[in-house]
């Protein structure tokens, strides 16, 4: 493959050697936005460590349980989401309201995905290897949904 300038238009060239027709794609548009995050980490602690809090720059050691949660701003439908993440993962499943407060869904068993408002949605999860994989796939999808819905409206 490679970049090539046909009657003024960069186009890229496939370069496959098929009896079709040539496939000449435009250089992808680039689109500037900013995104502003505020992320929260709490851990949960049990018996001795739970007995006295620690001291700014102290460090802690024994078993803790961080959950993480994550707000961004977010002004597409609830539901294509779903959909888009249902297309990625194995299991998406709706929440009860009673469970969660609103609509939301469980993506792989280990992320949830609340609708906080018409312009916020929230993530939430529990820090080890694989949910922080999961969260990683699931903020790349938002964020390509996002990148659509501006380039389209």
């Amino acid at each position: 493959m490679f970049m090539a300038d046909i009657a003024g238009v960069r186009v890229l060239y496939s370069g496959d050697y098929s009896r079709e027709e040539d496939c000449h794609l435009c250089a992808a548009e680039i689109l500037q936005f900013s995104l502003y995050f505020n992320s929260e980490k709490m851990a949960k602690t049990i018996r001795r460590l739970a007995e006295k809090t620690p001291e700014v720059g102290e460090t802690v050691s024994g078993f803790l349980n961080i959950s993480q949660r994550i707000t961004i701003a977010y002004s597409g439908a609830f539901g294509v989401l779903k959909h888009r993440l249902k297309q990625i993962f194995e299991s998406v499943e709706s929440l009860p309201d009673e469970e969660s407060e609103g609509p939301a869904f469980r993506v792989h068993e280990r992320l949830t995905v609340k609708y906080e408002s018409e312009k916020h949605i929230s993530l939430h999860w529990r820090s080890d290897p694989i949910s922080d994989m999961v969260y990683d796939s699931v903020i790349i999808s938002i964020l390509l949904i996002l990148i659509l819905i501006t380039s389209y409206c």
